[in-house]
């Protein structure tokens, strides 16, 4: 591979910006904070503009909320605009089937070819867990900016069970990128799609090997559980460079990946949104540059992040200082957690001078372990004294203390007590199912689920709280209920309830972690959308009104008069009765009009009580076992060199692609051309990306 010589950016180079995690919308009715993630996002498509690139690549989690507010959405929209349409000409062209690419859009064409649209500066863009596609029609806040011309949303995929990834082919001069995407999955789904070979990525038929396969993924990189993660192993070994969200951890230095000899860059989130040690990591985007199979990674600062500094005491490894047994040993803590938030405060300032777009107040958080017979103060009296000075005085410390190890694990239960009192900025990082799972770890035997599985509840719980549907935790409950007393009928079992219990427990540990259970949760949230949609006025309690619930309306609705005369109270009484009436019927109709424009789902069965079921005793049924996943550990180094590496690919002996059209993986031996990557450590100094290459063979 010969070198591309002085020119670095020339009519065959793809220049392209990548960023992910940038969260618009994060605390924006924050009085400090409110205008960060906005800020920065305009700082992101300015740089994008200066450097006159190709088109921005965006991994995931543009909005914090799955529904963003009207600002939200506007500042969006306002930045895009501004950035993103001019007379500029796009310099490269689309080859593969844009109908394949963008089937979900109404309109499935890139915006630039558009007649009806300016775009100088495409962006191309996947949705991650916290813009994710919800509802009947499955639309999320990207679909919005797709429609509107100002964002091309790949990466879709509506089954639960295969992924067939079909790549967006772009050209320039005699550069061609197989731009492959993902939106986000639930980890465990997708885990499970892999290791049952149901993930297919599509290759061009004609010259595979002089593509560059960049590859866009928005799931856990780092690992959270048995299958709450997707291993790097598990994408194919023909990817040049894979672009990873949703972890917030700046790593943008492309790091090889040993096994599969492919790159992996993550550019973490651009908005600190926990205070945690991965986001005190200096934030940066990545301005790509691609030409023929090699590519070059330069790293970008952000100037209008707002800084944030993390420190971590131990009081015990202070004896000098205090001791638990001093009368005053509190004051001396105090002072010493002030000298070291002091110290931040100082960093933060000297780092601040020279860069008027940094914001005036950093973040600061002090961890404080006090453990040993310390005990904690008061943290908001103690943080008004910085209420000027920093942007979060209400999470300045954060108390923490080892558990000390405990022979009966079994009888310690969820502190809902601690987990309340965590400050705002971690509560709002829970997840709900990670709360659920966690309660049923540690709750006592008596109150462990029968019935339903951790998971399920979990996610049954995640769209009530996060999606408003508020009927999905009751139709959960009533399928598997029906399910239940269908498996025990076919069972015949004994109407004992040893022999009960002990086939729900089979049953139950059957379903866990497999395709069925996912199949529960998803007939489950339909039922109760359909439940939604067909739910209105017309209910029992609704049509026979009580007097205390016709004076709550009454109450609410219009402010009362004082009663003079029997006749005109009687002629106010009938007058807001049939106020009420027409605003029921009209309530009726209009729902129910929007019921009948959806597909309707059967109403579930009336459910029985467990020793019902016997009463109608069914033939025997036998079920499949769901064979187990299993993902093989690796360990991956680190890469400090800073010149342009290029490297043969070795043949590796199991190696799984597909052409355009096939409908599954032919396994056969690969090889790769040489490719190479050089990372600019230097973020001022001129360079030449495509200068200095060797081979290895």
């Amino acid at each position: 591979m010969t070198s591309a010589g002085n020119t670095c950016d020339d009519e065959d180079t793809f220049k392209i910006l990548i960023a992910t995690d940038i969260h618009l919308g994060y605390l924006e009715k924050d009085a400090v904070r409110g205008n960060d993630t906005f800020v920065t996002f305009d700082e992101i498509m300015k740089c994008a503009m200066q450097n006159e690139v190709d088109f921005v690549l965006l991994g995931g989690d543009l909005f914090h909320d799955n529904k963003p507010s009207r600002k939200t959405m506007h500042c969006c929209m306002e930045v895009m605009r501004k950035y993103c349409m001019g007379d500029r000409p796009i310099v490269f062209e689309i080859l593969s089937d844009q109908a394949v690419n963008f089937s979900q859009s109404k309109f499935p064409w890139v915006n630039y070819l558009d007649e009806n649209l300016n775009i100088s500066m495409p962006v191309f863009s996947v949705h991650g867990n916290h813009d994710d596609p919800t509802g009947a029609d499955g639309l999320c806040a990207i679909d919005l900016l797709s429609c509107a011309g100002l964002v091309n949303h790949f990466g879709r995929s509506r089954s639960v069970e295969k992924l067939e990834i079909s790549p967006v082919l772009l050209q320039k001069g005699s550069t061609k990128i197989a731009l492959y995407g993902i939106g986000s999955i639930p980890d465990e789904r997708l885990y499970r799609m892999f290791v049952n070979n149901q993930v297919t990525m599509l290759r061009p038929r004609e010259e595979e090997e002089t593509w560059f396969n960049l590859f866009v993924i928005h799931q856990n990189r780092s690992k959270h559980g048995a299958t709450n993660y997707i291993p790097e192993q598990f994408l194919d070994d023909f990817l040049d460079l894979v672009v990873w969200g949703h972890e917030h951890e700046c790593k943008i230095a492309p790091v090889r990946n040993e096994q599969q000899l492919f790159y992996v860059t993550q550019p973490g989130s651009s908005v600190v949104t926990s205070l945690s040690p991965g986001e005190a990591v200096k934030k940066h985007i990545g301005l790509l540059r691609v030409k023929g199979k090699k590519m070059n990674l330069q790293k970008i600062p952000l100037q209008t992040v707002r800084q944030f500094f993390i420190q971590d005491v131990t009081l015990s490894d202070h004896p000098d200082l205090f001791s638990p047994e001093q009368p005053n040993v509190t004051l001396k803590v105090q002072a010493f957690c002030q000298e070291k938030i002091e110290e931040m405060l100082e960093e933060a300032e000297r780092e601040r001078l020279g860069n008027p777009l940094t914001p005036e107040k950093p973040l600061i958080r002090l961890r404080v372990d006090y453990s040993g017979g310390f005990e904690a103060f008061n943290t908001m009296r103690f943080c008004q004294k910085f209420v000027d000075r920093v942007a979060n005085p209400k999470d300045i410390l954060h108390f923490i203390r080892h558990r000390e190890a405990k022979d009966n694990v079994k009888e310690e239960g969820m502190d809902f007590e601690s987990l309340l009192s965590r400050p705002a900025s971690e509560v709002l990082q829970l997840r709900v199912e990670d709360l659920v799972k966690e309660y049923f770890q540690t709750a006592e035997k008596n109150v462990q689920l029968s019935l339903l599985t951790e998971q399920g509840m979990g996610k049954a719980v995640q769209e009530f709280v996060d999606k408003e549907e508020k009927d999905a935790i009751e139709e959960l409950i009533k399928y598997q209920l029906e399910k239940s007393q269908r498996y025990l009928r076919e069972r015949r079992v004994e109407a004992t309830e040893e022999k009960i219990d002990e086939e729900i427990q089979r049953f139950r540990e059957s379903r866990k972690n497999t395709a069925e259970e996912d199949e529960e949760l998803k007939e489950a949230i339909s039922r109760a959308k359909a439940h939604r949609d067909r739910s209105g006025p017309v209910r029992d309690d609704d049509l026979n009104l009580s007097d205390d619930a016709a004076a709550m309306e009454t109450d609410e609705e219009a402010v009362p008069t004082p009663i003079r005369g029997r006749g005109r109270g009687s002629r106010g009484a009938r007058g807001q009765s049939t106020s009420r009436r027409a605003r029921g019927a009209a309530s009726q109709s209009g729902r129910g009009g929007r019921g009948r424009g959806q597909k309707t789902l059967s109403s579930p069965v009336k459910t029985k009580s467990i020793m019902e079921s016997f009463q109608a005793p069914t033939q025997r049924s036998s079920r499949a076992s769901m064979p187990k996943p299993y993902a093989e550990e690796i360990t991956i180094e680190d890469s400090d060199s800073d010149d342009i590496v290029s490297f043969g690919k070795a043949s590796l002996a199991t190696h799984k692609t597909s052409s355009l059209g096939s409908r599954g993986r032919g396994s056969q031996s690969q090889s790769q051309s040489f490719k190479g990557v050089c990372f600019d450590d230097s973020d001022d100094e001129e360079f030449d990306p495509f200068k200095g290459s060797r081979r290895q063979r």
